[in-house]
């Protein structure tokens, strides 16, 4: 939806409510509602104000400390947030409703370099600079559970009884039973802006599939995050949980977010050589720079301390640095050709912030472009039994160390985005430590 069709919606009475939101750091969104006639006559033009420290909050919303961009010292005082008319979406779930995503600016009107929409347009910028475009897709894997978030949340979030009782990978019987669910958001998404192609079950008990049409990196990360609202929004409706949670139990597997990505110049597909019927020498570059900066960028795309949960052999999910041609045990699946002939990378959970992982893949795969780098040849076998292959970091403190002390990610993205990613991977990581987590109570409270 565009701003002109959003005026029309609005006089006609369509819409009364449109909400003003941003992604944070965990590519969750905040914001504002506003009438929409406020929205129209101040907020559209003029944007409005959020505090500072919603890019320092932790989960549970308690401020983050030793953070320069936003702290007690400095009083946590507002940011600028700018509405883009170009990430417009109808919510055809809550009537009346639209949503608007927007950019944050200090109040000298500086953008905020660390805000994760900005990490991305940064690194598009370099992409667009050198005569390139960048087609991508995401596909999200995601769990429901029977009852709502909030029985769940009074639950402790234990006992949770999946929606199916079986594995569902392709299973048409089986998803029938969520069907009501898929069914909603395959019709009302596109409706909204977001095109869908395809539901499915995955391996897990209660695991579900969702691919969107690929497009240009910036919108696809829009989307991929309204999809993730939408589909907690429209699972509530229903009487059940989402979660995209990249492990939320030890039996089943965890949940993906693999990314496809080609580029292209002059409407053609630069990964693809049409003389040779096989990748480029620009793609055998490019993937080269996935291959040597995974393991600086690992961070975006395995952001939380579960993520590290969902890296186990043989569970889909990858645990080796290397690439194959439509092999679903590497980190780097390649797959089709011509036109269509892209990347997969198969190591984001689906708790990844899609801005964050776009970016890291596009600075990786520029900055093989610019060292000319080869990825080798193409991986055969099962590179999860094979120990000589290269591992992805085993925690998110590994990640953090990796990207801490990467120049490329310090280049790329500069100094400030570093320090503040790293920072907060080990507040959470320090977090995490001072937990006493259901495992320790189970093992040590009766029998040490």
């Amino acid at each position: 939806m565009n701003h002109e069709e959003l005026v029309a919606k609005i006089h006609a009475g369509e819409i009364n409510t449109v909400v003003v939101a941003f992604p944070d750091v965990f590519g969750k969104l905040s914001g504002k509602r506003f009438a929409a006639g406020f929205y129209l006559d101040t907020v559209a033009e003029h944007g409005t104000h959020v505090c500072s420290y919603l890019l320092t909050l932790n989960l549970e919303q308690d401020p983050w400390e030793d953070f320069n961009l936003a702290n007690w010292d400095k009083g946590f005082g507002d940011f600028h947030l700018l509405t883009d008319p170009e990430a417009l979406f109808l919510v055809p779930w809550m009537p009346g409703t639209a949503l608007v995503l927007g950019d944050l600016e200090t109040v000298d009107h500086r953008r905020v370099a660390e805000a994760p929409r900005e990490v991305l347009r940064h690194i598009l910028n370099l992409v667009s600079g050198g005569g390139f475009s960048c087609q991508m897709a995401s596909e999200l894997e995601f769990f429901l559970y029977e009852g709502d978030a909030r029985t769940a949340f009074a639950s402790g979030y234990t006992g949770l009884i999946p929606s199916n009782d079986q594995r569902i990978d392709y299973d048409i019987l089986q998803t029938g039973r969520d069907e009501p669910i898929m069914r909603a958001a395959r019709n009302l998404l596109p409706l909204a802006g977001v095109p869908v192609e395809s539901s499915k079950g995955e391996w897990g008990r209660g695991q579900h599939e969702l691919n969107f049409t690929h497009g240009e990196p910036l919108l696809v990360a829009d989307r991929h995050v309204f999809f993730k609202q939408s589909m907690k929004e429209i699972t509530r409706q229903h009487g059940k949980t989402a979660t995209f949670m990249a492990k939320p139990r030890e039996s089943e597997p965890g949940s993906s977010c693999h990314i496809h990505l080609s580029l292209y110049h002059d409407g053609r597909n630069a990964f693809w050589d049409e003389n040779t019927g096989e990748g480029s020498p620009l793609f055998r570059a490019f993937l080269g720079g996935l291959l040597k900066y995974s393991q600086d960028f690992t961070l975006f795309y395995a952001p939380t301390i579960n993520s590290y949960k969902r890296f186990v052999s043989m569970s889909w999910a990858p645990t080796k640095l290397v690439w194959a041609v439509d092999n679903r045990t590497v980190g780097f699946r390649v797959v089709s050709g011509g036109q269509s002939f892209r990347i997969e990378n198969r190591m984001p959970g689906a708790d990844a912030n899609p801005y964050l992982a776009f970016a890291a893949m596009l600075a990786s795969g520029f900055a093989g472009i610019r060292e000319s780098l080869d990825c080798g040849p193409a991986y055969h076998g099962n590179a999860y039994a094979d120990a000589s292959l290269r591992t992805l970091p085993s925690s998110l403190g590994e990640a953090a160390d990796h990207f801490s002390k990467s120049a490329v990610a310090r280049e790329f993205f500069g100094e400030a985005v570093v320090d503040f990613y790293t920072r907060t991977a080990r507040h959470e990581i320090e977090e995490f430590g001072r937990a006493v987590t259901d495992w320790e109570r189970s093992r040590y409270l009766e029998r040490i």
